[in-house]
């Protein structure tokens, strides 16, 4: 199968909810408490018979995706903690043996494939109970038996579990901060690793944080366009620092943010990977369903302008690389068909710039009320006229508009020609 084969759901897709769930939860401090607060992994250890979710929470996560317009999810199946949220014979410390002695992995799956969702699995390489990761020199049994684990417990996720569609490592980096990803990817035996998920699941995708290039690159916290690869833009609801279930999370971002984000990934030809973190019992907080709840209504209406989008020619706000912005919002595509994405309305009329393909027609892709305008081909000026004189969408209001061919932007050999009008 080829690249871009592997990657067709994956494109078509653009958004995904991420689950953090595990023994942080408990604690309700973050995924990194463990660490940042130096608890020892005995006493670490404890938690784990506390934990018991609520039976059922998995299909919560799995409503609350499909409610929000997600296509995909992918859940941390073991955290830096070390602890499994699945059967596994290469570590006693699991959600199977220990708690509820449920296999969680197994009711999220089930539940994301019955609502025809694609399945994403989180693994983390790293564990914090391993002095070999943090001084593999001084303790080398001790590296060697992570490896063991790891490369053990990938190939039980990739077998036990039917088709598998997304495999996202976490915590490749090593621990003194020294190492290329070159060293990352040797320190885990990457290349070895992922030939063996390949042959497991032939049509999986994989992301870069092994310290190896595969599929996507998954950054955290921002939107950006791919270096080498398609990005998947990873984002918390609330700070950045709170994956993981944060009793007191006080900047929640708000639904025209969380919006925003997914459009401007889409504009760039990305995906958005937004988090959710279930508490103790697995429930999500009001708090974040409403928000994306609302994003779900929005895509309902709209979502032809988000889902199987290309990448548009013409100028958006913030685009990279570029000087010119439009204050109004980005542009996606397909094919001959531009959606102008209005995050801040402008009132009556609409005015884009440097379009260089002629418009044929112009509609609220909401409702299909449609708008005249005007064309200047030798200056590229595109505006609309008799919109509305407040926004249609609280959220965001997306014009459709139709082309002659697909959307180009105009080039200026004079950047100053406009101040004249020519």
């Amino acid at each position: 199968m080829t690249y871009e084969e592997r990657m067709k759901w994956f494109r078509e897709a653009r958004f995904g909810i991420y689950v953090h769930f595990g023994l942080y939860s408990i604690l309700g401090r973050g995924e990194w408490t463990m660490y940042s607060e130096r608890i020892p992994a005995a006493e670490y250890a404890q938690l784990a018979d506390q934990f018991n979710p609520a039976p059922g929470c998995a299909k919560e996560w799995v409503e609350t995706a499909k409610a929000a317009g997600a296509k995909y999810m992918v859940l941390t199946t073991r955290h830096h903690e070390g602890f499994c949220l699945f059967d596994s014979q290469y570590s006693d410390f699991t959600s199977v043996k220990h708690g509820c002695k449920r296999d969680i992995v197994r009711e999220y799956v089930d539940a994301a494939r019955e609502a025809g969702l694609k399945v994403g699995l989180y693994y983390s390489l790293l564990d914090w109970r391993f002095p070999g990761y943090f001084e593999p020199e001084k303790y080398p049994q001790s590296k060697e038996a992570l490896l063991k684990q790891i490369h053990g417990q990938v190939r039980e996720l990739m077998t036990n579990y039917g088709k598998i569609d997304l495999l996202e490592y976490d915590g490749g980096w090593d621990a003194k901060l020294k190492l290329d990803k070159q060293g990352w990817a040797d320190f885990w035996q990457a290349d070895k690793l992922n030939a063996m998920v390949r042959e497991l699941q032939p049509t999986i995708i994989i992301n870069d944080r092994s310290g190896k290039k595969e599929d996507i690159e998954t950054p955290e916290q921002v939107v950006r366009a791919g270096k080498e690869l398609m990005t998947e833009s990873c984002m918390c609801i609330g700070d950045s620092c709170a994956w993981g279930y944060t009793r007191f999370n006080p900047n929640w971002k708000t639904s025209e943010q969380l919006l925003q984000h997914l459009i401007q990934a889409a504009q760039l030809d990305g995906n958005y990977l937004l988090n959710i973190g279930p508490d103790p019992q697995g429930h999500i907080r009001n708090e974040e369903i409403e928000r994306v709840q609302q994003v779900g209504i929005w895509l309902q209406k709209n979502g032809e302008a988000v889902y199987n989008s290309e990448r548009c020619d013409l100028i958006g706000s913030s685009q990279p690389g570029l000087v010119d912005l439009n204050l109004q919002g980005p542009w996606t595509r397909k094919g001959n068909i531009g959606y102008w994405c209005i995050f801040r309305w402008p009132g009556n009329t609409a005015t884009a710039v440097m379009v260089d393909t002629p418009v044929k027609r112009v509609t609220l892709l909401a409702t299909g009320e449609e708008f005249k305008f005007q064309w200047n081909a030798t200056t590229g000026r595109l505006q609309i006229f008799g919109l509305p004189a407040l926004p249609p969408d609280p959220l965001a209001s997306v014009l459709k508009v139709e082309f002659e061919d697909i959307p180009r932007r105009k080039k200026e050999e004079d950047l100053s020609s406009w101040i004249s009008g020519n």
